[in-house]
Parts: C-alpha cells; structure tokens; sequence
C-alpha cells in the first residue's frame, strides 16, 4: 500500500460521516471557514526516530525548531499566518532530561520568531525511540486561502526558492557526514511564513503548497487535485549550490512554496516578490489542461522515473 492510497481508503471510510463544516483530506491543511469571513486552517505532522531523524545527527534545539517548522510551512502553503500549536511528544528515558529541555528551546525560539503560541498538547512515555507530533493552527481572510485543486491550464508554475539543498544533506547525514553545510540545511528547515501570506493576499496565485516530499512527487498533487497535467522545464529549475538536477526534484524537504499564477500577471508578480523579499521567484514550466506531469528538456519530452519521497 502507497502513502496515498492508505489516505484515499481513510477519506472512504469516513465519507458518509458528516463534516461539520470542514474542508476535508487533500490540501495542506483541514480548513474551517468562519462566519466573519476569515477562516481557520489546521495541520498536524509527525515526526519519528530512525525514520524523520537521527538523533545521533542532529542537536535536541535543532529538532525542537525542525519539529515546529515543517507544520508552520504547511500553514504558510495555504496563504495564511499560524495562531498557535499543539505538542505531544513521546520520550524514553535517555531523552527525558536535559535533551527535553533543549528540544524545548529550540521549539520555544521558532514560535517567538512567528508569534506562534504554544497552547496545549500531551507527553508521555515512549519504549522505543522519540515520537514528536505537532499541529499547527492558522487563520487568515477566506478569500485568501490557496488550496492545491485550483491551478488553471496555463498557469506558469513557480518555486520560492533552490531546490535540493536539503536532500544532499540528508545525503550526507546518512553517508557519515552530518557537518557539513548541506547537512545543516537538512536540520535547519526555514518555513516561508511571511512568503505565504503575501502570496495568499494576491489573486493571480491559484495553486500552492509547499515542497515535503520533492517536485516529482508534490506537483501531481496539485495536478491530481485540479485535474490538469503540466509540462516541466528541466532546466529552469533552480539547483542549489552542491546539489544536483535528480535531487532538486525528488529529493524533498526544502519546504519552499510550489505554485501556480495567472500566466499574464507572472512577470508582475515575480518582480513585485523580489523586491518584497529579496529573493527572486523561479517559473519552471506551466500548467496543460491534461496529459499528467511531462519533463522537458529544451523544449522536447524526457521519459524520467522520477520520484519524491514515499512513507511507504
């Protein structure tokens, strides 16, 4: 069984529940819409030893503020400002002391730098191994909201940002090299909150969510969603220092935001980001109106097996 088709076959078992309300399974986050005309948004991610992290690898403060990050990204992917958080971590014994508070600091220093509350949660005792879940809640104007079924044929697609630093450096974590810069990266996420938000206040931006499991795999989310196909420009994918092409697109948890705009307002909007966040905007290709995700390289298809990360 695949990551998605266990999600499909929970989304079946629940379909005849009612929903009180809520936008359900398939975007970033659960979303509540408000009787004021705003919204609340709600995510929850996991995060478990040996398979998220190696703690050998990675500092406690590293891992408070990582465990936080990753659920702030998907807030930021819906166009919103996080609130608040929940914490439930599992601890055995050798984690329950000192590593703890660290873990704890590092959580703490993220949320000052949002204005994220920590507003509840639970602890307890793990066995085997620590077990950190998170879930983060956003809210923010409901017309504002950017959910992964709205991307239009013709749309050009957009990253925020270098792909595949993190990947390398997960690379390297697992190769015997947890020191060097692209490792760092790895541990390091930063969510592109202020990022999100500005996109969420823009109309020509349809489409969004932020990168987790890498290109190949998060763009047919979108596609799947919006029942659209899109056409990749292999070389107009933004590469980071140290990393390569392969693992720009697969290699996942760069957290930079994925989307789609208005094709006649792109050039508009990439200047007007650039000069909001000093950071330029990357079009890597546009949507189709069917045909699934094709690879182009100058301007002719490329049959690649690629893929992101799987759970499963």
């Amino acid at each position: 069984m695949t990551e998605f088709g266990f999600i499909d076959q929970i989304r079946r078992l629940f379909a005849a529940l009612p929903d009180n309300g809520f936008e359900g399974i398939g975007d970033d986050c659960a979303v509540l819409p408000l009787t004021d005309g705003e919204a609340l948004v709600f995510t929850s991610d996991l995060l478990t030893e040996g398979v998220h992290f190696l703690r050998s690898a990675t500092t406690a403060r590293e891992l408070g503020s990582k465990s936080l990050a990753v659920n702030l990204s998907d807030v930021a992917a819906m166009g919103v400002r996080p609130v608040a958080t929940l914490l439930s971590i599992a601890l055995p014994r050798d984690a329950a002391g000192s590593w703890a508070l660290e873990f704890m600091e590092g959580y703490r220093a993220l949320s000052a730098s949002y204005g994220t509350p920590l507003v509840g949660g639970d602890t307890t005792r793990s066995e085997s191994g620590i077990t950190i879940n998170v879930t983060a809640i956003g809210r923010g104007a409901a017309p504002c909201l950017k959910r992964r079924r709205d991307a239009l044929a013709g749309d050009t697609v957009f990253v925020a940002g270098e792909l595949g630093a993190s990947g390398t450096g997960l690379q390297d974590i697992l190769a015997g090299r947890p020191d060097t810069p692209l490792a760092a990266v790895h541990r390091n996420p930063q969510p592109q909150v202020d990022e999100g938000i500005w996109l969420g206040g823009r109309a020509e931006v349809h489409a969004m969510m932020d990168l987790s499991d890498g290109l190949a795999s998060d763009l047919g989310h979108i596609l799947e969603l919006s029942h659209t196909g899109a056409e990749i420009d292999l070389e107009r994918i933004p590469v980071a220092a140290g990393s390569d092409l392969r693992t720009a697109a697969c290699g996942g948890e760069d957290y930079k935001l994925l989307f789609t705009a208005a094709p006649e307002a792109a050039e508009r909007l990439a200047a007007e980001f650039q000069a909001q966040f000093g950071i330029p905007l990357h079009p890597i290709g546009r949507i189709t109106p069917d045909g699934g995700l094709t690879w182009l390289r100058n301007g002719r298809p490329e049959a690649l097996d690629w893929h992101g990360f799987s759970h499963y």
